[in-house]
């Protein structure tokens, strides 16, 4: 990765000091992270908190107390790190970028107070709004998206609607409150409500005018009049500014008085966003599969779609080009429960075993497993999957009566698994639409085992995979590197041609070319998983969701793990 100028001849501890750092912080779905990057865009530190949604009232959520509380931490954490490898304090920095989970409801009144709880991504109570807007906007707007949530609101009569004033994401939130902006990356905001990549200002970007007026149209037949334009936060691609941390935003992110007022932030964006720069996958014809608690591909396009497909949701990079990503609510959680079994009867044999042992010897076995999953089924579906119809989920294993029940085999049928919903919407990219994918990256725990995960995806998408150090950091890293890319020297420079360039310059990769014979067997695997789904819809129909008395139910179990998260551990 290259320097800048005369900061090749400064020590780590010296730049730290000078303040020529950019700080990214990213809340993902299971872990909040604090990434400080120095001139040459490699990390000098990092700092980290865990935390996980709560299922109350039936809707995923998360406390806006355990947002700052994680925030805290992982700064703290961060500037531990600091003065553990260089021996000096933190003394600021230079840029500062903000990322989370995109889109989700977070609807607050003019005096900024938050009308209900959060309500993220993984909620898949907006079928009726998602149908609706979806067949009258003339494009797939999935359950997760900003507008479904809200016009869900609208349908069931909730009180709250008439009282808001200012609607966002969770990036979008975490920036405001340090900055006073309400402004939002393009590639965040494109998660709210679709964005006209047509006619898209790339000073500013745009919402698609034509949808806001037909939504507010739909919000008046349902007998709430309202502007959707007013609710929305600016746009701003990347590279402009978006505004400084405030002195009531500095003693939020940091109590402590390291961060001070004045440090310049970076448009907010959201997690398939950082992913893609954490990647190098800003470029058309590129794209990347991020897998953790959720798993998405995304890939950015040439041109736009033929139609609207409903496995499709057309989002943007955060420059503003045109991108497909196929999301599915479902990745490695239901890997991590069985991981965590597998490490309990361990410790029952008496053995004391390090997690990520664990997952190491399982993923690996799993090479030796039959190719086309051997008569066995599963279905990791924790919470609902849009993309196979089902708005609750049921985690679920089957076999034949003739499978051999062997350990090899059972685990690479849950990879296959982890990988099975992300197949079909590929295919309806590839396959229907004819996109072509010049490279595809791959990042996120599940693909820490080298070559196993890696593999298997090949031979899902059958298309060459890489993985490698340009994600080591995930999307922590990745809002940094768009914090000084808000800030670079050149300003006429593409992020393209800056990530080119600037930041990737040197990397190596490690790419897996589809193996023929497992290609032929996952797609025998897709054949019994496509069919079998009735066997998953009726164990939602039969099977109920049960809860601890006195207890909220969380998103995980107790053994969690790098796997699931959304980045790659440090």
């Amino acid at each position: 990765m290259a320097q800048h100028g005369d900061a090749a001849d400064l020590q780590p501890g010296e730049v730290i000091t000078l303040g020529r750092t950019t700080l990214g912080i990213e809340l993902g779905s299971t872990r909040i992270k604090a990434v400080l990057i120095g001139p040459d865009h490699a990390p000098l530190a990092v700092g980290s908190h865990d935390w996980e949604n709560q299922f109350v009232d039936r809707l995923w959520t998360y406390s806006l107390d355990a947002v700052w509380t994680g925030v805290q931490q992982s700064v703290a954490a961060l500037a531990d790190d600091v003065r553990r490898r260089h021996g000096v304090e933190l003394a600021g920095v230079g840029a500062l970028g903000v990322s989370a989970m995109m889109h989700g409801y977070l609807a607050f009144d003019a005096d900024g107070a938050l009308l209900t709880p959060f309500r993220t991504w993984r909620n898949t109570n907006t079928g009726r709004a998602a149908e609706r807007l979806s067949a009258e906007f003339g494009c797939n707007i999935p359950h997760r998206w900003s507008v479904a949530h809200l016009y869900q609101a609208i349908l069931d009569g909730e009180e709250h609607v008439g009282r808001i004033d200012h609607l966002t994401t969770l990036a979008g939130y975490v920036h405001w409150q340090l900055t006073g902006e309400k402004v939002l990356g393009i590639g965040d905001a494109s998660g709210m409500v679709p964005i006209d990549t047509s006619t898209v200002d790339r000073a500013t970007g745009g919402y698609d005018a034509t949808m806001l007026a037909r939504f507010d149209e739909l919000a008046a037949e349902a007998g709430v009049e309202l502007t959707l334009a007013g609710l929305l936060p600016a746009i701003a691609v990347a590279g402009r500014p978006a505004g400084t941390l405030t002195e009531a935003g500095a003693a939020l992110l940091d109590p402590t008085g390291r961060l001070r007022p004045g440090i310049p932030l970076c448009p907010p964006e959201g997690d398939a966003g950082t992913g893609m720069v954490a990647t190098n996958s800003v470029a058309p014809r590129t794209g990347n599969v991020s897998a953790g608690t959720s798993i998405f591909a995304m890939v950015v396009l040439e041109r736009q779609l033929g139609r609207a497909h409903r496995e499709l949701d057309l989002v943007t990079t955060p420059a503003g080009d045109p991108v497909a990503m196929v999301h599915c609510n479902n990745g490695a959680s239901e890997l991590d429960a069985w991981a965590g079994l597998f490490a309990e009867f361990a410790r029952a044999l008496g053995a004391e075993v390090d997690p990520s042992r664990v997952f190491e010897t399982l993923f690996t076995t799993a090479l030796d497993g039959a190719r086309d999953g051997g008569g066995m089924l599963a279905y990791n579906y924790l919470s609902g999957e849009p993309i196979t119809g089902l708005e609750e989920g049921r985690p679920l294993f089957l076999r034949s009566p003739d499978s051999r029940l062997s350990l090899s085999t059972f685990m690479r049928t849950h990879l296959y698994s982890s990988l099975a919903t992300l197949r079909i919407g590929m295919d309806v990219l590839q396959k229907t639409e004819g996109v072509r994918l010049d490279r595809m990256f791959a990042h996120g725990g599940l693909f820490r085992t080298e070559g196993v995960a890696q593999r298997f995806l090949a031979a899902a998408i059958d298309t060459p995979v890489s993985v490698g150090d340009v994600a080591a950091e995930g999307g922590a890293w990745g809002i940094a590197v768009l914090a000084a890319f808000a800030t670079r020297p050149t300003p006429e420079q593409s992020l393209a041609e800056y990530l080119d360039t600037t930041v990737f310059a040197g990397t190596s990769l490690q790419t897996v070319e589809p193996d023929p014979a497992d290609v032929e067997g996952f797609d025998a695997f897709m054949q019994r998983y496509v069919a079998a789904l009735p066997v998953e819809r009726a164990a939602v129909e039969h099977v109920g969701v049960g809860r601890r008395p006195g207890a909220e139910q969380t998103a995980e179990t107790e053994t969690t793990s790098a796997v699931q998260t959304e980045e790659q551990p440090a």
